[in-house]
């Protein structure tokens, strides 16, 4: 079922949403090369502590995990896609950081992601990113009432076809509000003027996730957690909070 939220609602996740943008900044600004994984997991938590906010990635465990998620942020890194867990990997030149949180403030969730370069970056990684980036855009301004979820889909999926990615169908975006994975499926690729009505008050976490090879395919890590490209290619991941409303979008996790 699909929660709508009150204008007062929109608000106390907004709260939330800047939290999770003042994590991924914080978070941005402390990677570089030779910083490992927890230490930025450790940023992101220091950020929530001080809001008085809690995570809920950290401890979360859906069906097909099988052990609960250890930390705060997502930390994919090269050839993962999304749901990387933060190890001891110390960050190199020219890598690809994909990095996806959560924040939980007065009882109302926000969720982002952000991908950037350490170092030196390639050019064909900022082509990634930028066109990421450039579909989570579509795809925002497509979340208005009356159109329908198909709409976004599309935007999104056309972006990335567009310029010769590939979208990993099984996951894309979703509902969000008192919790981080709600009604309904918002898939990164599709047709539009199909699927289910936009309504003023819906919250949906749109997040487009290209894989550079061009091919749709992906497998799951040995940690059970991380999905990563089968063909070894570059991944990335973009995602805001946004809320449907009668004045446009509402971008719920900007800084």
């Amino acid at each position: 079922m699909v929660e709508i939220k009150t204008d007062a609602a929109l608000d106390a996740m907004r709260e939330a949403g800047r939290v999770v943008a003042d994590a991924l900044a914080a978070v941005r600004a402390a990677a570089g090369v030779g910083v490992s994984l927890r230490e930025l997991d450790e940023v992101a938590r220091a950020v929530l502590r001080e809001a008085g906010a809690d995570s809920p990635f950290l401890g979360y465990r859906p069906g097909f995990a099988p052990t609960p998620f250890p930390a705060v942020i997502c930390t994919s890194v090269n050839d993962a896609i999304v749901h990387g867990v933060p190890t001891g990997y110390r960050l190199r030149d020219g890598d690809l950081v994909s990095v996806d949180c959560g924040a939980r403030l007065g009882g109302w969730t926000g969720d982002a992601a952000a991908s950037f370069t350490v170092g030196t970056p390639r050019p064909a990684d900022l082509r990634l990113i930028e066109t990421t980036n450039r579909a989570l855009e579509a795809g925002i301004a497509a979340a208005v009432v009356g159109a329908r979820i198909g709409d976004i889909s599309h935007a999104i999926g056309a972006i990335g076809r567009a310029a010769g990615y590939g979208v990993p169908a099984d996951f894309g975006g979703h509902g969000i509000g008192r919790r981080m994975h709600e009604d309904p499926h918002v898939p990164n690729d599709g047709r539009p003027g199909r699927g289910m009505v936009l309504r003023h008050g819906m919250v949906l976490a749109l997040e487009p996730m290209f894989l550079a090879g061009g091919g749709d395919a992906y497998a799951t890590a040995a940690d059970g957690w991380t999905l990563v490209t089968v063909d070894g290619s570059r991944a990335a991941h973009s995602e805001h909070t946004v809320a449907v409303t009668e004045a446009g979008p509402r971008v719920l996790t900007a800084l």
